[in-house]
Parts: structure tokens; sequence; C-alpha cells
């Protein structure tokens, strides 16, 4: 865990966490065919054991301690697992027919998580935890997602205000800008690929409770991207 952290930024990522938890059950419970109890069940349990084991490996300093490590450690196994899931559902009967029955109003407030992490981000730059590239005074304009997700998902979707081209736009312009903000994030951990803050370099996210962050948040915030992507061009 980081020394001189403000302990309202680490209940705040926590908190944050638990609301995108939060939002999966939402997701599950709006979904237009109702998962039994015992797949529902089963999910939250897995994300469960996924948050308690990225706990146990950050605060063991396994992230934090193998910065020389090619791969970098939270890359590969944090990052790739996550990765790997998402692959998993999308190429499996089961998973295609989990994505298909999601609410698309869901899926985009989901995106809503996007303002407290940028929040959380922006604090971390403050106490000298992330560079301010990572933040919306920098190169990150993450949080307009979040700013605009309510939007889409009442107006857009809910109301029928936006087509399957615009919101295929803005499903893919902001999905830009997650990946600009991983990619950013990636060159400023300490690590062999290091390209960015070398004063001030990204080492929140190798320490708990941020390295849910690229574990859980940002892999949830994908899916809901991809899955309304796959949506909008297969059935809408």
């Amino acid at each position: 865990m980081l020394e001189d952290l403000p302990f309202y930024l680490i209940i705040a990522f926590v908190l944050t966490t638990f609301v995108a938890v939060g939002m999966i059950v939402l997701l599950i419970k709006t979904s237009s065919k109702p998962m039994g109890t015992r797949s529902a069940r089963a999910i939250i349990i897995a994300i469960s054991l996924l948050l308690t084991v990225q706990a146990i490996i950050s605060l063991c300093g396994i992230y934090k301690n193998s910065t020389d490590s090619i791969p970098p450690k939270i890359i590969l196994l944090a990052v790739i697992p996550a990765l790997f899931a998402i692959i998993l559902i999308f190429n499996t009967r089961k998973g295609k027919l989990f994505i298909d029955s999601l609410s698309m109003q869901m899926l985009a407030y989901v995106h809503l998580i996007r303002i407290p992490v940028e929040l959380v981000l922006y604090g971390l730059f403050v106490n000298g935890a992330i560079p301010e590239l990572m933040t919306f005074e920098g190169r990150n304009m993450d949080i307009l997602a979040g700013i605009t997700a309510p939007l889409v998902g009442f107006f857009g979707i809910s109301k029928g205000k936006m087509g399957k081209a615009s919101l295929l736009v803005w499903n893919f312009i902001c999905l830009g800008l997650l990946l600009n903000i991983v990619v950013n994030a990636v060159l400023s951990t300490p690590s062999p690929f290091q390209q960015f803050g070398f004063n001030q370099p990204n080492v929140a996210i190798l320490n708990f409770p941020f390295s849910w962050l690229p574990a859980f948040i940002v892999p949830l915030v994908l899916f809901a991207h991809l899955a309304t992507i796959r949506r909008l061009i297969n059935y809408r």
C-alpha cells in the first residue's frame, strides 16, 4: 500500500470498485433472459475471488517489487487474465447469449464509473502517485465518456433519440478514450517499457487497492463497449 497517501483516496477507490460490482449485479438483474440464481451467484463469487486475489498480490508487493520483469507482473497477472475472460465470453455460446441478453441502456450506465475513477486519478496525481498526463489536466479525457453516458443511456437508447450509427460512433470514440489512457498508464508505469512520467511515475496501480483498476474496472468498461458494439452491429 502506498505510504503517505490520504486515506480518503483509498476509501473512495474501494467504494468505486464496489459500485462497479453493483453495476454488474444490475446488468444481470435487468437482462432480458434472467439468469439462474446459481449462475448469478457464480459470477459474483468469481468477481469476489478476482478482487481478493488481486488484493493479496498487490499487498504482498509482487507488482511493485518486480518492475524489471518482462512482461511486467501487472500485465501478466492482472491484465492478461481479464482480457482472456472477455475473449472467452465473446467466443462461447453461453457467453454470447449472456451478452445478447444485457440491457444496452444499463451497459451505457456502466460508464458512469469513469467519473469517480477520474476524480481518484486526479487525487493520486496531486499526491504524487501518478503523472499529470494520466489526469484530465493532461492527456486523459476519459471523464467525458462518464459525463455523456447517462445522456446516451436515457435519451439515446431509452428514448430512442440516437440511431445505430450515432451510438456506434459514441462507443468507438469512448473506446478510443479508454485505450488512450490505458496506453499512457502502461507507458508511465515503472517497467522496462516505461516512456513517460519518469519524474512522477504511475506507481499507484502497483499497489492496493488501485491494482483493481487494470484488473477489474478497466476490463468492465471495455466489456461494456464491446458488448454494446456487438449488439448494435448484429441486432439493432
